[in-house]
């Protein structure tokens, strides 16, 4: 997809991405950086966000690494404190750290099952829990407000050997439809991307044949695409909230 936002729109904001050392998440913070915003990226990967960040800087945009772990409390804890001193109060927040681990579920690769739970679904609650507070605060100072997750078409369709990764993902789905009843109400715009075949390093822990016959077979989505989604959803009027918006290749059938 082309950029089709121009300007700086984001002039003003402070956002925070997860899994911004790669793929969807580094695509992301370059995208907002480039539309205005002070942007914080977390990852555990340091060098990889460094060279993010010096990348954004050196554009003219405005952005810290921040080595994290979302899978830890304490970790999120300080690194939104960190975020909030150097930055400023957070407004924008794209938990998207997430890991893809694929297997028969006889397989029994209990490690890989805790490794998608403890990333996908309990990174996200850390993530929430760290910037919650800060983002109820913005909507009552009359800015805009935006939380957004990264779920997957993973979360409604039957994919063999993707059970507990689709199941984190169903997880991600139903809890944006549920906070948003209650963030909503406090003008938080709460949303969620389910996007399909996205070339990022995601399969590579463990590709199974359908999605690596897929990446050879159609023109499938590039993380750019579902930034510039990720970045529309935050510069539409604060009034309107995109809820959930499903990204997919065009050729992709399933």
């Amino acid at each position: 997809m082309s950029q089709v936002l121009t300007g700086t729109p984001l002039t003003g904001r402070v956002a925070v991405v997860t899994g911004a050392s790669s793929g969807i998440g580094e695509a992301t913070a370059e995208r907002l950086a480039q539309l205005g915003a002070k942007v914080a990226l977390l990852a555990r990967r340091n060098d990889r966000i460094t060279s993010t960040t010096d990348r954004i800087t050196a554009a003219g945009g405005t952005a810290i690494a921040v080595p994290t772990d979302v899978t830890d409390r304490n970790s999120l804890k300080a690194a939104a404190d960190r975020i909030t001193t150097e930055l400023g109060p957070v407004d924008l927040v794209f938990p998207n750290a997430g890991v893809q681990l694929i297997s028969e579920v006889v397989d029994l690769k209990v490690d890989d099952w805790d490794a998608q739970i403890d990333l996908n679904i309990k990174g996200v609650m850390n993530t929430i829990e760290a910037f919650v507070e800060s983002l109820v605060q913005a909507a009552a100072d009359g800015k805009p407000a935006d939380l957004i997750t990264t779920s997957s078409i993973a979360a409604t369709r039957v994919l063999e050997k993707f059970q507990v990764y689709s199941g984190t993902k169903a997880y991600i789905s139903q809890l944006t439809r549920l906070l948003r009843t209650e963030l909503g109400r406090k003008n938080v715009r709460v949303a969620t991307i389910e996007p399909g075949m996205v070339d990022t390093e995601l399969p590579d822990h463990d590709a199974s044949k359908l999605m690596a016959d897929l990446i050879d077979q159609i023109d499938v989505l590039q993380s750019e695409d579902v930034a510039e989604t990720v970045a529309f959803l935050t510069v539409v009027p604060k009034h309107v909230n995109l809820n959930e918006i499903t990204i997919l290749p065009t050729a992709q059938a399933i």
